[in-house]
């Protein structure tokens, strides 16, 4: 694990987000993007060396819609840049962790997630991303 890549927030109204969330930073958004595979739209922010992810359910369905209809909106999960998601998705199974997704997929932002059950890692959701470059592309 290199950094805290990002902190993801689940919220019901993606614009008043990013309005509330530029007047505390200071700075407004530096990009918006959807994932359709997980129903949701994202707005990214930068703080030092880390981000802020604000996430919306654009389906009913979505996990994002699911979190926010069970625990109401709020910090959703956190992000670890890694260099190398499949060693590390095998180094954290060898260590109990229960891994979501064995298979990296792509997320937003030019990268490769997987996730860790948030009941192997005390309640939170823990994401493993990994920047895209062209050797990556072929898991897609």
């Amino acid at each position: 694990m290199n950094k805290i890549e990002h902190i993801g927030i689940a919220v019901k109204d993606l614009k008043a987000a990013n309005e509330i969330y530029s007047k505390l930073l200071g700075y407004k958004h530096y990009k918006t993007e959807g994932v359709p595979t997980e129903g949701v739209m994202t707005s990214f922010f930068k703080c030092g060396e880390s981000k802020i992810e604000l996430l919306e359910a654009t389906t009913e369905d979505s996990p994002i819609a699911k979190y926010i209809a069970k625990k109401g909106e709020g910090v959703h999960h956190i992000a670890f840049a890694v260099d190398d998601i499949i060693s590390e998705i095998n180094r954290l199974k060898n260590e109990g962790f229960v891994v979501l997704n064995e298979t990296p997929k792509k997320g937003a932002d030019n990268k490769l997630v997987a996730f860790l059950h948030p009941k192997s890692s005390n309640g939170v959701l823990v994401e493993l991303c990994q920047e895209i470059n062209n050797e990556e592309n072929s898991l897609q």
